[in-house]
């Protein structure tokens, strides 16, 4: 290897090893956010590239305020959707009518314990 080679290296290895500003790492979340990532997706996503949320003040779901929701309820009413629609074809289907009453429970039971609407 030539010298400017490794030189180029340590000096990459130096610019990835800094520790970014909290600005930075707030620019950095936003980034994961619209790229479609939940809060723990990007929390993994931060720890690969070096970078440790507990060095920072705030966690990721206080800085993304209100454009976070709770992963959580979001796949509940996924999933509920799923049920309605098939419970429109299928006026019978007694499992899936009981389900979708567990299913509607369980998102009311979430959006209060987190004082959602």
């Amino acid at each position: 290897m030539s010298k400017k080679s490794i030189k180029k290296q340590e000096e990459e290895t130096k610019k990835s090893k800094e520790k970014p500003s909290q600005a930075e790492y707030e620019k950095k979340i936003i980034q994961l956010v619209e790229k479609g990532l939940t809060s723990e997706k990007i929390g993994e996503e931060l720890r690969r590239q070096g970078i440790h949320p507990k060095e920072y003040r705030g966690r990721v779901s206080q800085i993304l305020g209100k454009k976070y929701s709770n992963p959580d309820l979001i796949n509940l009413e996924k999933k509920l959707a799923k049920i309605e629609e098939h419970t429109k074809k299928n006026k019978q289907d007694k499992k899936a009518i009981r389900e979708r009453s567990r299913i509607f429970s369980s998102i009311r039971k979430i959006k209060k314990y987190f004082k959602i609407e």
